[in-house]
């Protein structure tokens, strides 16, 4: 792989160019990447791809293998695995809640303290959500209760 940067003082915004002679997973993942930056995730419905807006995704899951990204009101499956995903959302607050969820925290509205210091989580779509005690003290510290 070829990574060429032309730095021209006259040019405003940026553009990135890829140019290959077909479209594999690498590319695909690189688009991925380039796209949560600019704060847009690609996602699948059906037949149709989703260009969904972080800021609207509640939590992420993987169930069989898939990953599936869940809005206030709809679901969407994405090509990334969910460790991806993580990666590349901490720092959109997003956090790990168990070893197939991630939380966006701005969405949880309660928590409620469960059996074996798990936490109970409601989301603001009205789902609850288990936190395991493995993730429990990392979100607890997250919203400033420890």
């Amino acid at each position: 792989m070829k990574i060429s940067i032309n730095i021209d003082t006259d040019i405003k915004g940026t553009e990135i160019s890829i140019s290959c002679s077909q479209l594999t997973p690498k590319i695909e993942k690189i688009l991925a990447t380039l796209r949560i930056l600019d704060q847009q995730l690609m996602a699948v419905k059906g037949d149709e791809t989703y260009i969904l807006d972080i800021s609207k995704i509640v939590y992420i899951e993987s169930v069989d293998r898939k990953t599936f990204v869940y809005t206030c009101n709809d679901y969407f499956e994405s090509k990334l695995k969910l460790y991806e995903l993580e990666e590349q959302l901490c720092e959109y607050g997003f956090f790990r809640a168990s070893k197939s969820c991630v939380v966006q925290l701005k969405y949880i509205r309660s928590l409620k303290a469960d059996i074996n210091r798990r936490i109970k989580i409601t989301l603001e779509n009205g789902e609850q959500i288990m936190v395991s005690r493995q993730y429990a003290e990392e979100l607890k510290r997250k919203l400033g209760m420890k």
